[in-house]
């Protein structure tokens, strides 16, 4: 099932010199039978199903939850979308298959623990440590909806489309006219007439409209109250029944709120992430991995984004957007460069700090440990300017090191690109 509209509309991706890289998403993903599960809790017309990560829980059930199903739905659960469209490395097609419950057990141990990739994942695939069994609903009809954050309009947005259940972004590229949008007044909240014009827009044949719209609201009510970045469902579906239900399940929760949502933040399957992003936060450190040459540490935001831009001005490519902050201590530091050396990729690795809360000499000591911690085998490039610097500079000069200095940012980056280049 499609998964990628709103993931392209609401992810904020970094155009460096004309090349588009994935960058930092401030929000948690979870796996569509939690979401699903969710949605339940709020009333939601979802799928009956079971996630299972074994064989044996397989077997189970079947007998404890299908036993009267002919036929199920058997879904991979990984964090990225195209998945019916997908391969396994084993080489079985298909994320998503419905087969007859004879054949779940079978098809279920094919995936399980299998690596899956999809148009999302890139080759390195995603591991399928669960399966979603759920009921084959007899649909009629099958939509698209979802609500994210918009800018322009300052609050939540409702996106329906008459069509759905397969690529949106290829419907919203050739029937632009198909895709409706609703902007929700973010102090009013949701009203009648509101949710009226999405069930409208959905285009629905078969299904309860007043019933509809009441789901509708049931959703609205769901990403306001959980904190949601984003809730995507392709295909929301009619089924034979009359009853709009949502046959898919993607939600996104702003991660500034996890001290609020701790029971949804603690569904958080770290196993499908970057382990240099997960143990970047735990060192309480911004990083996303890229896919350059060049090891960056910076920091702050716009700083690390100016010296990406730069590198790239300069015929290199960034490995990675990391950002210690204003107040990263020295060990923060030595794990961030335990990070960056962890990436074979990287040829170089590029310090640019502007102390301000951030401490020159900090930093300085930071690397100097680091150095002792982690062999570094690839030239490192600094250059600090701000509080601190003369005590910084002399920490560098006086531990040994062979290190690139640099006076300003575009030297930094030239002389980078020439040392990964070496």
């Amino acid at each position: 099932m499609a998964r990628g509209l709103l993931g392209k509309l609401v992810s904020r991706s970094l155009s460096v010199a004309g090349k588009w890289q994935q960058q930092q998403l401030r929000r948690l993903n979870i796996h569509e039978y939690q979401g699903a599960e969710l949605m339940s809790k709020y009333g939601i017309n979802v799928p009956r199903g079971v996630a299972v990560s074994s064989v044996e829980e397989v077997k189970k059930a079947i007998q404890d939850a299908f036993p009267k199903e002919n036929e199920l739905v058997v879904k991979s659960q990984i964090l990225a979308g195209g998945r019916g469209l997908g391969t396994f490395k084993s080489g079985l097609k298909g994320g998503v298959h419905i087969v007859k419950t004879d054949q779940v057990e079978e098809i279920s141990g094919k995936m399980l623990g299998q690596i899956l990739v999809t148009k999302q994942t890139g080759p390195q695939g995603k591991i399928a440590s669960k399966v979603y069994l759920c009921e084959k609903l007899s649909l009629v009809n099958e939509m698209y909806f979802a609500i994210t954050l918009d800018r322009k309009s300052a609050g939540p947005l409702i996106i329906a489309c008459r069509k759905g259940g397969t690529s949106i972004e290829d419907l919203a590229e050739k029937f632009p006219d198909m895709i409706l949008k609703v902007p929700i007044d973010v102090f009013k909240g949701i009203t009648d007439e509101d949710a009226a014009k999405v069930v409208d827009g959905l285009a629905t044949k078969v299904a309860d409209r007043n019933a509809s719209i009441e789901q509708v609201k049931k959703l609205y009510k769901l990403f306001c109250e959980c904190d949601c970045t984003l809730l995507e469902i392709n295909p929301i579906a009619e089924t034979s029944d009359n009853q709009l239900v949502a046959a898919d399940a993607k939600l996104n929760f702003d991660d500034n709120a996890a001290y609020r949502q701790k029971e949804i933040f603690s569904l958080r399957d770290s196993s499908q992430e970057d382990p240099r992003e997960v143990a970047a936060s735990k060192a309480g450190l911004n990083y996303i991995g890229l896919d350059g040459e060049i090891g960056c540490m910076v920091n702050g935001a716009g700083l690390a984004m100016a010296t990406m831009d730069i590198i790239k001005l300069h015929g290199g490519t960034p490995a990675n957007f990391l950002d210690v902050g204003g107040n990263a201590s020295e060990g923060q530091v030595v794990e961030a460069f335990k990070i960056l050396t962890s990436d074979e990729k990287v040829k170089a690795i590029l310090v640019n700090i502007f102390g301000g809360i951030m401490k020159c000499d900090v930093i300085a000591s930071g690397i100097v440990n680091a150095a002792k911690q982690v062999a570094l085998k690839v030239p490192v490039v600094v250059r600090l300017e701000g509080t601190n610097v003369d005590q910084g500079k002399r920490i560098l000069k006086e531990s040994g090191m062979t290190l690139i200095t640099a006076e300003d940012l575009d030297d930094a980056a030239e002389k980078a690109v020439k040392a990964a280049a070496s």
